[in-house]
C-alpha cells in the first residue's frame, strides 16, 4: 500500500509539472507584456538575432572590405552610413559582423559557465557535507580575484582567440552559477516528491535531473540572460586592451580600442561601436529584469 502511494505521489508529480510548464510559459509571457522596459529589451534583442544571422545580407560591403579613398569618410557620406575607418572599411558593415562574434561568445560563454556551474552546485548543495565544503571553497577562491583580472590571466596563459575568450570568461562565471545553484537546491531537496524518489530507489542522478533541477530553472534562465550581456562585456574589454579577438576580425571591443587613437579626427569611429555594444547590454539587462520579475513568485498576484 505505501509504495503505491509512493509511486502515485511521483505520477501525481510528472503530471502536474507538465502543466506547470506550461503554466509557466504562460505566466512568463503575460508578466513580460506587463513590463514595457522587458519588451523594449526584448525587442533589442530580437533585433541582435536578426543582424548577426542576416548580416551578410544586411552589410553593404564585407567585413574586411578596404577602399583606401575613401579613409575618414563621414557619417551618412554616400555608401557610408556610419562612415569608414582609417583603412577606409565600413563601419556600418563592421558593426553588423560584429554582432555575430559578440552574440556567439555571449551564448556559448552562458551556456558553458551555466553547464558548469549547474554541475558544482547540484553536487554541493545535493551532498552537503565535504563534498560542500569543497567545492565552496574553490568557489570563494574563484570569487576572490576580479573576473577581469582572471580573464586575462587565462587568456594571457592559452592565447589570443574567439575559443580562448569564450573559455576565460566563462571559468570567471562559474562562481555566480554554482552559488544560485546551490540555494536553489537547498530549497528544493526536501520536497516531498523528492523523499517519495529517493523511497522508490531512484538514484542520485535521477533525482537531481528528474525531479530537483526543473524546479530550479527560473533563477537559472534569468542568471543565463544576465550572463549573455556580462560576458559580451567581458570579451569586448579584453579585445579593447588587446587580448580577445584579433584583427581584422569586426569585434565591437576590437573596433572601440581602433578607433581611440583617432578620436579627435574621427569620432564616429568609437561612437558607433560603442553605442551598439551598449545598446545590446542595455537591452538583455532590461530582458533579464523583467524575466526575473515574471518568473518571481513573490510578485504574481
Amino acid at each position: 500500500m505505501a509504495e503505491k502511494n509512493v509511486s502515485y505521489m511521483l505520477e501525481q508529480e510528472i503530471d502536474y509539472s507538465v502543466y506547470k510548464k506550461e503554466g509557466i510559459l504562460m505566466q512568463t509571457w503575460r508578466g513580460l507584456r506587463k513590463n514595457p522596459l522587458a519588451l523594449i529589451g526584448m525587442a533589442l534583442l530580437i533585433v541582435l538575432l536578426f543582424m548577426a544571422i542576416f548580416a551578410d545580407v544586411l552589410a553593404p560591403y564585407g567585413e574586411d572590405y578596404q577602399d583606401l579613398l575613401s579613409q575618414f569618410a563621414p557619417p551618412f557620406s554616400p555608401g557610408h552610413l556610419f562612415g569608414t575607418d582609417d583603412y577606409g572599411r565600413d563601419i556600418f558593415s563592421r558593426i553588423l559582423y560584429g554582432s555575430r562574434i559578440s552574440l556567439i561568445i555571449g551564448l556559448a560563454t552562458a551556456t558553458l559557465s551555466a553547464l558548469i556551474g549547474i554541475i558544482v552546485g547540484s553536487l554541493a548543495g545535493f551532498y552537503g557535507g565535504k563534498v560542500d565544503n569543497i567545492l565552496m571553497r574553490l568557489i570563494d577562491i574563484m570569487m576572490a580575484i576580479p573576473s577581469t583580472l582572471l580573464g586575462i590571466s587565462i587568456v594571457a596563459a592559452l592565447g589570443n582567440s574567439i575559443r580562448n575568450v569564450i573559455i576565460a570568461v566563462a571559468i570567471a562565471a562559474v562562481p555566480s552559477y554554482a552559488r544560485i545553484v546551490k540555494a536553489s537546491i537547498l530549497s528544493v531537496k526536501e520536497q516531498e516528491y523528492v523523499e517519495a524518489a529517493r523511497s522508490t530507489g531512484a538514484s542520485d542522478f535521477h533525482i537531481i535531473m528528474h525531479h530537483i533541477l526543473p524546479n530550479c530553472l527560473a533563477p537559472i534562465i534569468v542568471q543565463v540572460t544576465m550572463g549573455v550581456a556580462k560576458a559580451i562585456l567581458e570579451a569586448s574589454s579584453l579585445s579593447f586592451i588587446g587580448l580577445g579577438v584579433q584583427p581584422p576580425s569586426a569585434e565591437w571591443g576590437a573596433m572601440l580600442s581602433a578607433g581611440r587613437t583617432f578620436i579627435r579626427r574621427a569620432w564616429w569611429m568609437v561612437t558607433f561601436p560603442g553605442l551598439a555594444l551598449a545598446m545590446v547590454i542595455f537591452g538583455l539587462n532590461l530582458f533579464g529584469d523583467g524575466l526575473r520579475d515574471a518568473l518571481d513568485p513573490r510578485l504574481k498576484t
